[in-house]
């Protein structure tokens, strides 16, 4: 922010200065010239400047899920579905870049995401005969996100604390399917090309309780491709 205001004030200050110099009878041709380079140079990095400028991101994550326990409030035995993948997407929403005045470059983000997870299939308890069921959860969370070195290609960036609301299926043994929790992330990624992204981050899920016996807390790894608009 300091800096744009930097960049916002010389460009008036440079054209009263022209107006002045103007006004002068012993003003110089060259005198002018310069001044009106300067002042086109200024114009010039200002465009550029609000141009380049592409604070908000939707972005597209995939990678691997893992859940902290095994559901078996519906299966037969144990089993392991505690690894699964998912993907999903989000939002990130630029609120501040520095800090609320505190730290020039680093910015505030309101981050709105979902992701879909898949953990395989497992033997019900009611089936006959061999029946299976397919494992999945859906959670959608929004956070505050802390997005580092404002300007440069690499951004490291880290969630100190997010909200996240978890649907499970099938319901657990009570026919609940609904657990809010909190989220922690950190990440980073890099500016490849004009306004794509390449990043990578982790995410941990956490609710107190369970849900009627299954455990939602667990976490996700994997990477993402994002693009600034």
């Amino acid at each position: 922010m300091i800096k744009k205001m930097k960049l916002v004030l010389s460009a008036p200050t440079a054209v009263l200065a022209f107006a002045g110099l103007t006004a002068a009878p012993q003003a110089s041709a060259d005198e002018l010239g310069d001044l009106k380079a300067r002042i086109a140079n200024l114009e010039k990095a200002d465009a550029e400047q609000v141009a380049a400028s592409k604070d908000n991101m939707v972005f597209f994550r995939a990678g691997y899920a893992r859940n902290n326990e095994v559901r078996t409030d519906i299966l037969t035995g144990t089993g392991n579905n505690q690894d699964g993948w998912y993907f999903g997407a989000g939002f990130d929403f630029s609120l501040n870049d520095d800090l609320f005045g505190l730290h020039d470059g680093t910015e505030v983000i309101a981050e709105l995401m979902f992701d879909y997870k898949d953990f395989g299939t497992a033997p019900t308890k009611s089936a006959v005969g061999g029946g299976t069921v397919t494992l999945t959860q859906f959670s959608l969370s929004a956070s505050p996100k802390i997005k580092f070195l404002k300007g440069s290609d690499f951004r490291p960036w880290i969630i100190p604390a997010g909200f996240a609301l978890h649907v499970i299926s099938p319901p657990s043994s009570g026919v609940t399917v609904l657990q809010p929790g909190m989220m922690f992330a950190a990440g980073a990624d890099y500016r490849v090309w004009n306004d794509i992204y390449l990043g990578a981050d982790i995410r941990y899920n956490l609710t107190f309780g369970d849900l009627d016996g299954v455990d939602l807390d667990g976490f996700t790894t994997g990477g993402y491709v994002g693009i600034g608009f």
